[in-house]
């Protein structure tokens, strides 16, 4: 039998052409059928609590708990319930939910984050009552940013899609202004790029990937008791500002610091409050070797950016003791180092302020002592090379045990050998 869509031909049906057109210029249709009422998604029935001559209707937990449903969609992760609920938020509801193993879609503003509620005060000029912790996002499994131009949620206003007209107008002139809903959008996005950034550190470090990923900057001050430290924090301050980053400082605590003077341990005490007050996140470890600590620190955190103070020692003391911003730089790999000046004054301590003398330290008798020890030892050392070599060359010999007595001992010990 021919199909009545084409003709003897095998052309298209003039009919089947014209039922397509009519099709193009219409709305399309999508029917859900059932075999009887109630087969569908349930709504489970609001409970009703009586309020001051009121009646409020919440959420019923009872309810939900005795039908067990697979999914839960609950609206208003803020909402607060009323007087004499079993809970008065609803995002405690909701972990009784997900603790009996049910799954839990829900809805949330930005402005009802706990932690971004002084900075949606400042950029709205309204306080923001109804809050959610933030370790409930952490807890969350999916987080998924509904988006929408500030212009396109003013127009849904307009049209009263969202509020009744002269309450939406109200919105409009006060909270819903473009430039705060500019900004909140921007706190949604980033507090979504956070948990981004969380998750690809939480993939790197549980398959042992090195990092970092530059998938989103971080930045690493280090912190000690050397001068110039609150320069260094300042700084990279301005660079996470700069970058829009999370930054930490780091503190790496070695055996050698157990013999700080007073005045340094006053010193790191100060650089790591400054530290906090600016906003870092603080962290102290243990170890051993500082250079590798910290690249091994911003490796496994996934650091971009780490910020450390030019080397303070003499080129003499670098070359025996080592240098740590070198040692630092050659194995950074990937990360950029930031190395800031250490030539700051350190204004806050009794003696800068005092401008005290220099502590005259008591005599001591053994730099002598090992100076001589040194100078013997260049006199043996001539001794034995004087029939090999020319007296200028055996004078080298001599100075080099004057130029270590002055490395390790100062002027003086120097002058007498």
């Amino acid at each position: 039998m021919p199909d009545d869509r084409t003709d003897s031909e095998n052309r298209p049906s003039p009919d089947a052409l014209l039922e397509h057109a009519e099709r193009e210029g219409r709305g399309r249709l999508r029917i859900f059928l059932g075999a009887a009422p109630g087969v569908g998604y349930e709504v489970v029935p609001r409970r009703l609590v009586d309020y001051r001559g009121q009646t409020l209707d919440e959420m019923d937990i009872d309810a939900i708990l005795k039908r067990r449903p697979d999914l839960v969609l609950v609206d208003e992760l803020a909402h607060t319930n009323a007087p004499g609920s079993r809970h008065p938020k609803r995002y405690l509801d909701v972990q009784e939910i997900m603790a009996q193993g049910i799954d839990v879609y829900t809805t949330l503003n930005i402005q009802h984050v706990e932690s971004l509620n002084d900075v949606v005060a400042q950029i709205t000029r309204v306080r923001v009552r109804e809050t959610v912790p933030d370790s409930i996002i952490d807890e969350a499994d999916d987080i998924e940013v509904i988006d929408l131009t500030p212009d396109d949620l003013i127009k849904r206003l307009h049209d009263g899609k969202v509020y009744f007209p002269n309450t939406a107008q109200r919105a409009i002139e006060n909270y819903f202004s473009p430039g705060n809903l500019t900004a909140l959008r921007e706190l949604a996005l980033r507090r979504t790029a956070q948990r981004v950034d969380e998750q690809l550190l939480n993939h790197m470090q549980s398959h042992a990937i090195p990092g970092p990923w530059a998938a989103g900057e971080r930045v690493l001050v280090c912190v000690d008791s050397q001068p110039g430290g609150a320069a260094r924090i300042r700084y990279a301050r301005r660079l996470a500002d700069r970058l829009r980053a999370p930054w930490t400082a780091l503190h790496i605590d070695t055996p050698r610091l157990a013999g700080m003077s007073e005045e340094d341990k006053d010193r790191l005490a100060r650089n790591l409050r400054l530290a906090e007050q600016l906003g870092a996140d603080i962290t102290t470890i243990p170890g051993q070797n500082v250079a590798q600590d910290i690249v091994r620190h911003a490796t496994t955190n996934n650091f971009t950016h780490i910020v450390i103070g030019r080397p303070t020692r003499s080129r003499w003391r670098e070359l025996i003791e080592g240098s740590l911003t070198y040692d630092l730089i050659r194995n950074a790999g990937d990360i950029s180092v930031h190395v800031i000046s250490g030539a700051e004054r350190d204004t806050d301590t009794p003696s800068a302020r005092l401008k005290a003398a220099p502590e005259q330290k008591p005599f001591q008798i053994w730099p002598y002592l090992i100076s001589t020890v040194y100078v013997a030892g260049a006199l043996a050392v001539s001794s034995i090379l004087d029939q090999f070599l020319d007296v200028r060359n055996l004078a080298s010999v001599l100075l080099l045990a004057v130029l270590t007595s002055a490395v390790t001992f100062g002027l003086w010990p120097a002058l007498y050998a």
